[in-house]
């Protein structure tokens, strides 16, 4: 009979059926650089307290590092019947030194270790997570600062409403993603505790010096209590909540882009290396890619639920349930990782098409709210002003014209007070300039946002320059001129 990991009062093999039911190693094998990580900071830590020799230590940490190398040659035999990550790890190392790597487990459980496993993956995925963010932040601003210039219409209920910089527009996607990558570094600081010493549940009666396992693993602080340690997964349900939600900001990007590069807007045309074609329709140029960023937002989702869903029922302090856990949270971080290079390439490399911005301008009365501001300005109350302007728009209907098309005699036939200078209100640079606050879509506010946020990029080691030119993000507009 084998040995086994839970020790020696079974008799029985486990059922075949249940051994693959319930081993994750093909799972949570992505752990073991943290997993050996942590068990190094452990038996120094057993060192330094006293609880094993220095020369066992030694030899434990050089054998751990010979099993980290064989997994990352591609050599190293992952086994089933060793259930988890763990238990491969220390079985290996077993073999390889003898008994004495026995001794690696001493006053730790499977339970402290995954618990500490997860917060030291999720915290360097978080890393990861936030330098992507930083890559399409800082494409969105490369492509921003050469689209000042270039006016569109604003939307409200995908109806022309006002007429905006589209570097205004660009970098309100930049705000979502900015608050994104505040989420996850909030969730990272509140999850920057250790697990480690708090054994299966109610620590140990070995000496240990939690608080130094807690520094070399690059921890704030041991946790402080050893349920709650082994037992919450709060971290990863707030980690998936901000993903989820960032999710949903690409998947809304994601939508603009289809919109926009459909025939029915025609304001950006996507690059080929991030659209592909029709089997049967040889003149299309669909934009899958964005499609399928608005599409995985499901997938996220899902795993933020299917999480709280395992969760929401557990008695503490650990249950085999929470080996659940590591499917979604793999899950969400791949997928949003993935999202977020492809929208980082496509937008890097998408072609923006002033001249069908500016066209769509003329149309849907984006100067409007022009008229009932100017009115406003000139002493007419805003709601009378409104009134007027909405007749006027639908006069404007009814005889096929613009705004602008009206003779000052026409506008007077609707009041009295306007004047010549309504005429310079009407155009559409001027409304935009005239909306000159902070957050506002003017020349001058467009730019000082611009100039901030490289600020803040630079001082994250963001080199804007090097991003350019790696994803072929110029600061000028490509514009496709329409057949003459």
């Amino acid at each position: 009979m084998s040995e086994k990991p839970w020790g020696g009062r079974f008799e029985e093999e486990l059922d075949a059926v249940a051994l693959r039911f319930s081993a994750s190693v093909d799972v949570d094998k992505r752990l073991y650089a943290q997993d050996i990580r942590g068990s190094i900071a452990h038996v120094r830590m057993l060192a330094a307290r006293g609880i094993v020799t220095r020369e066992e230590a030694e030899a434990i940490e050089r054998g751990l590092l010979d099993v980290k190398a064989e997994i990352e040659a591609g050599r190293f035999e992952w086994r089933d019947d060793r259930e988890d990550v763990h238990m491969n790890v220390e079985s290996a190392l077993t073999e390889a030194i003898g008994p004495v790597g026995g001794k690696l487990h001493t006053a730790r459980s499977r339970n402290d270790q995954v618990a500490t496993d997860m917060r030291l993956w999720t915290r360097d995925a978080i890393d990861a997570t936030v330098g992507r963010l930083d890559r399409l932040v800082g494409v969105l601003l490369i492509r921003a600062s050469g689209t000042v210039s270039v006016l569109m219409p604003g939307y409200t209920h995908l109806q022309r409403a006002q007429p905006i910089r589209l570097a205004h527009h660009l970098l309100a996607w930049v705000e979502g993603l900015e608050r994104d990558r505040s989420r996850l570094l909030d969730a990272r600081e509140r999850l920057n505790e250790s697990p480690l010493g708090s054994a299966a549940l109610a620590s140990t009666t070995f000496p240990l010096d939690r608080a130094q396992t807690a520094r070399e693993l690059g921890f704030r602080r041991p946790m402080r209590n050893s349920i709650d340690a082994t037992a919450d997964r709060d971290f990863l349900l707030e980690v998936l909540s901000a993903l989820s939600i960032a999710a949903v900001h690409l998947s809304r990007i994601a939508e603009e882009l289809v919109l926009w590069s459909s025939q029915e807007f025609g304001f950006v045309e996507m690059s080929d290396a991030f659209t592909t074609g029709s089997s049967i329709m040889p003149q299309k140029k669909n934009p899958d890619m964005a499609e399928l960023v608005r599409g995985k937002t499901g997938r996220v989702i899902g795993d933020l639920v299917t999480l709280l869903v395992t969760l929401k029922g557990l008695p503490l302090a650990y249950n085999r349930d929470l080996q659940e856990d590591k499917p979604p949270v793999f899950d969400a971080f791949d997928t949003v990782d993935d999202c977020l290079d492809v929208l980082t390439g496509a937008i890097a490399t998408a072609s923006f098409r002033e001249e069908k911005m500016r066209a769509a301008l003329r149309e849907g009365f984006l100067d409007a709210t022009e008229v009932a501001d100017w009115l406003a300005a000139h002493g007419i109350p805003f709601r009378e002003a409104h009134h007027v302007a909405g007749r006027l728009v639908g006069r404007a209907v009814a005889e096929g014209k613009v705004l602008s098309d009206f003779t000052l005699d026409e506008l007077r036939e609707e009041h009295p007070a306007f004047d010549e200078s309504i005429f310079a209100a009407l155009d559409m640079e001027t409304a935009v300039e005239r909306r000159n606050l902070p957050g506002g879509p003017a020349r001058a506010q467009v730019e000082a946002a611009i100039r901030e946020i490289r600020g803040e990029l630079e001082a994250r080691g963001v080199d804007l320059d090097a991003l350019s030119k790696e994803t072929g993000a110029r600061p000028v507009v490509r514009v496709t001129k329409e057949p003459a």
